[in-house]
């Protein structure tokens, strides 16, 4: 088993992950480190989103946590360990983007376990729920890294963004995809 210090962020999240899991919390990769894998690398994030997918509670996580050498940083839901600069955070669940909750999660086998993380479909909708609410034009260009680098549905993009009122911004993001920009 690698230590921590030798786990990239995937590996590290998926030995988090697999952690929780046998104590039956079920987390599933979110944010930044979701694009990360998803664009190829094109961005990188320096924390590592879990949210809480049944919400099984803080302390049970902060327990395991400190099994694995992790400590709680000033505020809850964050932790540090001393072998790796990557902050994981655990953001309130229930898991969804915008208004809509997520149905559906994919996994990747790691060498430190099984990563639970977003499909590509539901990591554009969480990029662009940022640009749509706050107008983030960093969270337009992930959602298109995204989507240039993965099969997705484009169709249950669209229908989510009619749903979340955003049938304009919708339309930049698809003329952006289309044309291949970043």
């Amino acid at each position: 088993m690698k230590s921590i210090k030798e786990m990239n962020m995937e590996e590290l999240a998926a030995f988090i992950c697999e952690a929780l899991a046998k104590e039956g919390i079920e987390t599933v990769l979110s944010g930044g480190c979701c694009v990360e894998l998803y664009s190829k690398g094109r961005y990188t994030s320096d924390d590592i989103d879990l949210i809480d997918r049944f919400n099984g509670g803080h302390r049970k996580i902060k327990a395991i946590m400190q099994k694995l050498g992790f400590t709680e940083y000033k505020m809850k839901r964050y932790f540090v360990h001393e072998e790796t600069s990557l902050f994981i955070e655990f953001p309130r669940g229930p898991l969804g983007v915008g208004d809509a909750p997520v149905k559906e999660v994919s996994s990747r086998k790691t060498k430190t376990g099984t990563l639970k993380l977003l499909t590509p479909t539901d990591c554009i909708k969480d990029r662009l729920a940022a640009y749509y609410h706050w107008d983030d034009a960093q969270s337009l260009e992930q959602a298109v890294w995204v989507a240039l680098e993965n099969e997705f549905d484009i169709e249950a993009v669209e229908s989510w963004s009619n749903a979340e009122g955003m049938d304009e911004k919708f339309g930049v993001f698809r003329t952006r995809y289309i044309e291949g920009e970043s």
